[in-house]
This record gives structure tokens, C-alpha cells and sequence, in this order.
């Protein structure tokens, strides 16, 4: 028997009760946590299978290109608008990084372009813009690029296979190529910046080369039926073109208006020359990539392939916003 000062182990019926909504509300907890979990097992299933029929579609990894084009907007916005000379520092990585990718890939090619003297005039072009206008980025450019073809003929003197002279030739005009495409275009960005108000400038064509490419993604992706140049970039359609003119012109009425404080109709004047010249500078692109038998330029950016594929259309709208506010403005 029990004795009295003993208690009673056994589980009464509101202890059985107890225990059994617990074991009831682990049950219903698991059965939603697996739910739960099923169900974003989906989702992620179906955005993935959403993402790779867009990549497949546009030929990139858009929630990383947006999510890279951010981080780049937040960079040059604040080196321009918060202390300009700071973009100095953004530009010299910038066309640095281009030069250094666009003579990679032709070395790839079997085009001997020195890596290093390239980059190292690209990064001094940019001081010399900045501080000392026109002249000084010319001179250092032109002297930049009789400093790249000694180092290259150099590289061939103490070579013990000599290179034929026709290989050499090639390396040569390669190496001015890339000066002249990314270097010298390049520079009219840090040309523009040091202009009085150029800061805003340089924030606003570009706000119309993203209007270009928003514009033509939007219209092609969902309008596109005519190639536009299908043996360089089959992907680019006369609709999408259209579309890139009408958000070009948009934008560039904004822009004009009510951030430079120019008539609006000079909006449209730029928004037209900004689309064709973005549209040149993606088909020039393509172009150079086809003739290296590549698909990205680099694959430094997830998403964007190399950082030259995504400033193909800010070079040559580089020039064309610069000489467009030297007309203005003189």
C-alpha cells in the first residue's frame, strides 16, 4: 500500500487532457511549418524556372543586373553630387577595370594588347581630364598610347620568337583601339563632370541611356518581331529601337527641363542623339565580341557579364553629352 506522505504519480485526467493538446498543437505546428516550407520550396522552384526563361529570353540574369545597376547608381550619385571630385576615383576604376577587360579579352583572341601600360594610361587620362581639361587629356592620351606600342615593341625585341611583323602590326592598332574606345570616350564623362553644373549633366544623360535600354528592353521583350541587326545582336529589334527613341526622348524632355534648366524642346534634341549613340555603342560592342568569338567581354559582374558590357552605351553618349553642352553653353 501507499502510504499517506506518499503522492500520487499517476497522471490524472487533466494531465491526460493537457498532454494531449500539446501533443495536438506540435502536430498542427509541424503539419504548418512543413506547409510553410513546401510552399516556398515552390516558389523558389517556380522563380527560378521564371528567371532562367527570362534569362534565356534577354540574355541576362535580370534580379542580379538590377541589383548591380543599383549599387553602381548609388556610387556615382553620391561621388557627383555629394563631393565631385571624389568621381575622379570612380572613374579611374571604372575605365581602368574597362581597359583592363577589353585588352584581357583580346589577348585571349591572340591579341598581344599590354595589360598593364593600358590600364595605367587609363587611370592617369582621368586626373589629367578632370584637373586639366582638354589638352592635358589629350596629350596624356596621345603620349599613353606611344607609351603602349614602345612597351609592345619592347615585349617583341626580347621575345626569342619573334611574332611576324603583320601580328605585331595588329597588336598595335589593337592597342590604340582600346584607348580610343574606352579611354577616350571615357574621358568626356570626367570632361563633362568638371564643368560647371556638368555634375548634372553627367547624372542626366545618363538617366537617358537608361531610359534607352529600359525603353528597348520593355518594347522588344514584348513587341519585338523585327531584327534590327541580327547577324551582331539578334536580340536587338526594330520595336524595341522605337521604344528606346519614345522613353529617350521622354526622359530627355525631364531632364532638360527641369534639372539643367534648359528649354525642353533641347530634350528631345538630346534624346534622339542619346538613342542612336547607345544603340551604336551596344551594336559596336556586339560587334568587337563577335570578331573575338566571345559572348561577355568578362564575366567580373553577375548578371551584366563584364563591366564593359554594361558602359557600352554610356561611352559614345559620353561624347555626344559633351559636345552637346559645350554647344549649349558657348
Amino acid at each position: 500500500m501507499r502510504r499517506p506522505d506518499q503522492g500520487d504519480d499517476r497522471p490524472t485526467s487533466d494531465d491526460r487532457r493537457t498532454s494531449g493538446f500539446r501533443q495536438d498543437f506540435d502536430a498542427r505546428a509541424r503539419a504548418a511549418r512543413n506547409d510553410f516550407e513546401a510552399q516556398i520550396r515552390q516558389r523558389r522552384a517556380e522563380f527560378g524556372a521564371r528567371n532562367e526563361a527570362l534569362t534565356a529570353r534577354t540574355g541576362r540574369n535580370l534580379p542580379a543586373a538590377i541589383a548591380i545597376a543599383l549599387a553602381f547608381a548609388v556610387v556615382m550619385l553620391g561621388s557627383l553630387l555629394l563631393y565631385t571630385p571624389s568621381f575622379m576615383v570612380v572613374a579611374a576604376f571604372l575605365l581602368g577595370l574597362g581597359v583592363y577587360e577589353l585588352a584581357s579579352a583580346m589577348r585571349f583572341a591572340g591579341r598581344d594588347v599590354p595589360r598593364i601600360p593600358s590600364v595605367a594610361v587609363a587611370i592617369a587620362t582621368v586626373p589629367a581630364a578632370f584637373l586639366g581639361g582638354q589638352i592635358w587629356a589629350l596629350f596624356t592620351l596621345l603620349g599613353g598610347v606611344v607609351f603602349i606600342s614602345l612597351w609592345r615593341l619592347v615585349e617583341v625585341a626580347v621575345s626569342r620568337t619573334k611574332p611576324p611583323a603583320a601580328s605585331v602590326a595588329r597588336d598595335l592598332t589593337n592597342g590604340l583601339f582600346v584607348q580610343a574606345y574606352v579611354t577616350l570616350l571615357g574621358a568626356c564623362v570626367v570632361l563633362l563632370s568638371a564643368q560647371e553644373q556638368g555634375q548634372l549633366w553627367v547624372v542626366g544623360f545618363i538617366l537617358v541611356v537608361v531610359a534607352v535600354d529600359t525603353g528597348a528592353y520593355a518594347t522588344g521583350i514584348n513587341l519585338g518581331k523585327h531584327p534590327m541587326a541580327p547577324r551582331i545582336s539578334p536580340k536587338k529589334t526594330w520595336e524595341g529601337f522605337g521604344g528606346s527613341v519614345g522613353a529617350s526622348i521622354v526622359v530627355g524632355i525631364l531632364v532638360t527641363w527641369l534639372m539643367l534648366g534648359l528649354p525642353w524642346w533641347t530634350g528631345i534634341i538630346l534624346g534622339v542623339l542619346i538613342s542612336g549613340s547607345a544603340t551604336l555603342g551596344d551594336l559596336t560592342e556586339s560587334m568587337i565580341k563577335r570578331d573575338l568569338g566571345i559572348k561577355d567581354i568578362s564575366s567580373f559582374l553577375p548578371g551584366h557579364g563584364g563591366l564593359l558590357d554594361r558602359i557600352d552605351s554610356i561611352l559614345p553618349s559620353a561624347a555626344i553629352a559633351y559636345l552637346m553642352y559645350l554647344v549649349v553653353n558657348h
